[in-house]
């Protein structure tokens, strides 16, 4: 087992060191803030979305690897999916960095990387400021997503 944790320890730092997709989109559909005031985490997530389609994704902000290795595997991961799916990909990694649920999931793919994170609960809102504000980029409220 830790020959697997070693791996997705690598692809963490990989995705911290290069992320992929950490640009603003020109004319985004949608778009939010979002941030975690306990570490100073901050993130804006950017999507283009044509007929229901996340036909691209971005990002900009700066945290810790975490924070940024989960807003870039996320972005990845978004490309080409339907919106009405993502809010069942949110809830599979939600409960998978939570413990919730066990982390063996066929749809999260890549994302199984950041299945430790549940052992250490302070990081959770590291791994989840992405994707609580691409949640709330696709169900747009007055005001900054924050972790608190």
């Amino acid at each position: 087992m830790s020959d697997l944790r070693e791996l997705y320890q690598q692809v963490i730092f990989d995705h911290y060191k290069r992320p992929r997709n950490r640009h603003a989109l020109d004319h985004p559909s949608h778009e939010a803030e979002g941030h975690n005031p306990l570490c100073g985490d901050n993130v804006k997530v950017y999507l283009r979305v044509e007929d229901g389609v996340i036909r691209d994704a971005g990002f900009e902000g700066g945290g810790c690897a975490i924070a940024t290795a989960s807003a870039s595997l996320m972005t990845e991961m978004l490309k080409g999916k339907r919106v009405d799916e993502v809010a069942h990909l949110f809830e599979e990694f939600h409960d998978m960095v939570t413990g919730e649920k066990p982390a063996a999931s066929a749809q999260l793919g890549k994302l199984e990387v950041l299945a430790g994170v549940r052992e250490f609960p302070a990081r959770v809102k590291c791994a989840t400021l992405a994707w609580h504000t691409l949640k709330a980029a696709l169900d747009p409220r007055p005001g900054r997503v924050s972790t608190e």
